[in-house]
């Protein structure tokens, strides 16, 4: 995720402070040292993060713990306020009919993030349509009309047309039935004055109700001066930062938002049309300092679960806690974790299992989960009905054959055997649990793990 070697500096400075219930001088500058070395190496501008680290310093040093905090709470407590603060407040995005414009960089992701932002309205109840302008990039047009398919939705543009003005009038007219319309438009390798008279002319076409700049988390210091040429240009409304999946340092992406005045809108967390999200600025945050992020984890639940039970109309997550366990639940249970997105950005939003719990954990500790996953999905698909729903029924005989079948080791099958046998007697623990034995684990597993959200984590 974005900034997370500036998160996890962070969590081993505030380490260092377990077991102390007051901060001395000391403390609070080797804290804020950590804080300044860790934003500029992660490409924040200079000046932001004088201002960060001095607001930091002046409320560790002044303000007095409350009665019972410890001096690690009370000050990341401060850091997570004042982060939040920084990145400011989500682009307003009303779930009402409106007009979205996209510009940026050529290579910043715009034509990808357009078809994620129209998903992400469809999810809402929306009817979005997508109006590909760009004529100076080749293949953009079938790229547009590919992610717009994968999104399903409505996609207009034209790969024959020279005039991107003329493309996005006749975009808005053809696509009128749409509540939401975005429009993307071309970029370039460097901030031309043919670029920006371009996407001024668009502008004035399509009176968009919102412009959002589009920057690749990766663009460092150079997002500063791009920034104010778009500000200038047409006014930025909103950022969505791009490619967050990768190892980018995303710096640069904050400074742009300070720079202009505006907000983050959106993060894309992958190559697929499902990977966005809205950005929260409190579950940013609470992830980057590893006590999760329960809002957004729901979210991708509710949608995972809602994707996995689309044409298998006899089956309730709920059953689950009424009956046996059996493999076939196991195997839906597993194609609803894939939907919700690589294991380690679901493990970040998970309160006490992200953040320092993460640090400890081998650099391809997710991968090998992830393949182990895999392997087991391959090994279940080489069942047969009557063994998915009954695999205590599954003999060595019948293990051997499974293992050629799909191409795997008989210990595989062995070990996925297992794994369900743990599971099922996980959930006959559940069986027969009411509401408030519920509430008591999930108001136990918040106070452990934290969550800057609404008064849950460390410091509720």
């Amino acid at each position: 995720m974005v900034l997370d070697n500036l998160g996890s500096s962070l969590r081993g400075t505030m380490d260092t402070l377990r077991g102390k219930s007051r901060l001395d001088e000391e403390d609070v500058e080797e804290i804020v040292k950590e804080i300044q070395r860790s934003l500029l190496q992660a490409d924040v501008e200079v000046d932001l993060v004088m201002d960060l680290s001095s607001s930091i310093e002046e409320r560790a040093l002044n303000e007095e713990p409350p009665g019972g905090t410890s001096a690690r709470d009370h000050i990341l407590k401060i850091v997570y306020e004042e982060m939040v603060d920084v990145v400011g407040e989500s682009t307003e995005l009303p779930l009402e009919p409106q007009t979205i414009m996209l510009s940026g960089l050529q290579g910043s992701g715009k034509t990808t993030t357009a078809a994620k932002i129209a998903w992400w309205f469809a999810k809402k109840g929306l009817r979005p349509a997508v109006i590909q302008t760009d004529t100076f990039r080749p293949g953009s047009y079938q790229q547009a009309k590919q992610m717009a398919e994968s999104a399903e939705v409505q996609f207009y543009g034209d790969p024959d047309a020279e005039n991107p003005v003329q493309i996005a009038r006749d975009g808005l007219e053809a696509t009128a039935d749409a509540d939401v319309h975005i429009v993307d438009t071309a970029g370039r390798h460097a901030l031309e004055a043919d670029l920006i008279d371009e996407i001024e002319e668009i502008e004035g076409a399509v009176d968009p109700d919102r412009n959002l700049l589009v920057l690749d988390a990766a663009i460092g210091q150079g997002a500063k001066a791009q920034a104010r040429e778009f500000d200038d240009a047409i006014g930025v409304d909103g950022v969505a930062i791009t490619k967050l999946d990768g190892t980018a340092k995303g710096g640069g992406a904050l400074t742009a938002v300070n720079e202009t005045d505006s907000s983050i809108a959106f993060l894309g967390t992958g190559e697929t049309v499902q990977d966005i999200e809205r950005f929260e600025p409190d579950g940013f945050i609470s992830r980057l300092l590893g006590m999760g992020d329960l809002k957004q984890l729901s979210e991708r639940v509710e949608r995972a679960m809602a994707e996995t039970q689309e044409g298998e109309d006899d089956w309730e997550p709920e059953d689950m806690l009424q009956g046996s366990f059996t493999l076939k639940d196991m195997q839906r249970q597993m194609d609803a974790m894939n939907k919700m997105g690589p294991l380690d950005q679901v493990m970040d939003m998970i309160p006490g299992m992200g953040g320092g719990m993460m640090d400890q954990l081998p650099d391809d500790a997710m991968d090998v989960t992830q393949d182990r996953m895999r392997n087991f999905e391959v090994i279940m698909d080489s069942m047969t009905d009557e063994e998915l729903e009954d695999p205590r029924s599954i003999g060595a005989s019948q293990v051997k054959r499974i293992a050629q079948g799909s191409g795997t080791e008989e210990e595989t099958v062995q070990e996925l055997l297992q794994q369900h046998k743990m599971m099922d007697r996980t959930l006959n623990q559940f069986q027969g649990m009411g509401d408030g034995d519920m509430q008591r684990m999930m108001k136990k597993m918040q106070g452990e793990g934290g969550g800057g959200m609404d008064g849950m984590g460390p410091f509720g």
